[in-house]
């Protein structure tokens, strides 16, 4: 079960702000979560996770009129609008990858009594994962909600493992689609002005030299190279450039499902309402 609470000033995204509004915003939803949360557990609810918008709440033997009876006390004693937005079938919270045991405010994925889906935070919500990579997730996911309860969920696991088995073997016979390995990266600056040699300036450069005009800031889109002899020009290529008979790295691509599966494995896992 999911409560709206307040909403955050997003200060290092904003183009005009204050670093003190920023911190006053977010004490105040601080503040706000916190007397919720308080409201909450004093009608029997326990807190499973809250951020500075939102929580999750859970009762044994509850029903939807009790959780919009708290949303309701919640929202008189504290005169501030808030939403009910539906109770979980089941519920993940992933870890952190810094320190595995805790878990992270923004990422989670779980699967509502009305059959949505609600993901934040993994990889196919990014924009440069590739669309290989999106699709073993979702397709992931799919198996996973078929699960009704917690136990069912822990069951389809192995089943949701053989998806990306069927994806690595793709990469590995040399199946996948080019198109499906595209992989988009922001130029922070000039190709010239890295240090290190990263692949998104890697593939411009290779731009450049087929006469292409380049800036910073720019988006490039690029394949994944095999680099049998270890240079690191030849680790990437622009999309533009590529064509399907580009040799990609399968063991990247390889690594970049794992990563993508692991990163669906969860650390802390509540089944809603019992």
């Amino acid at each position: 079960m999911k409560r709206r609470a307040i909403g955050y000033l997003g200060f290092k995204n904003a183009r005009f702000g204050k670093i003190d509004a920023h911190i006053a915003t977010c004490a105040f939803a601080r503040s706000t979560l916190k007397k919720a949360v308080g409201f909450a557990e004093s009608e029997g609810f326990e807190l499973v996770h809250g951020i500075v918008d939102s929580m999750w709440l859970k009762k044994h033997d509850t029903t939807i009129e009790d959780y919009e009876r708290v949303c309701q006390k919640i929202e008189d004693e504290l005169d501030f609008p808030i939403s009910f937005e539906g109770r979980y079938k089941w519920i993940v919270f992933l870890n952190s990858h810094v320190n595995p045991r805790a878990p992270v405010l923004n990422r989670y994925y779980g699967l509502l009594e009305d059959g949505t889906l609600k993901i934040r935070g993994i990889d196919l919500r990014r924009h440069d994962t590739p669309e290989i990579v999106r699709k073993c997730q979702s397709d992931m996911l799919a198996v996973l909600s078929e699960a009704n309860n917690s136990h069912e969920f822990w069951m389809l696991i192995p089943k949701a493992f053989k998806v990306l088995e069927t994806f690595v073997s793709l990469l590995k016979n040399g199946r996948a689609p080019i198109q499906d390995l595209v992989v988009e990266k922001n130029l922070s600056k000039m190709p010239n002005e890295y240090t290190k040699q990263v692949l998104q300036a890697i593939a411009a450069n290779r731009l450049i030299e087929e006469g292409k005009k380049i800036h910073a800031g720019q988006h490039i889109d690029y394949i994944i190279t095999r680099n049998k002899s270890n240079i690191p020009e030849n680790r990437a290529l622009s999309a533009e450039l590529a064509d399907q008979n580009t040799t990609y790295d399968s063991e990247a691509y390889i690594e970049l499902l794992h990563s993508a599966a692991m990163n669906l494995l969860p650390s802390r896992y509540f089944p809603a309402g019992n």
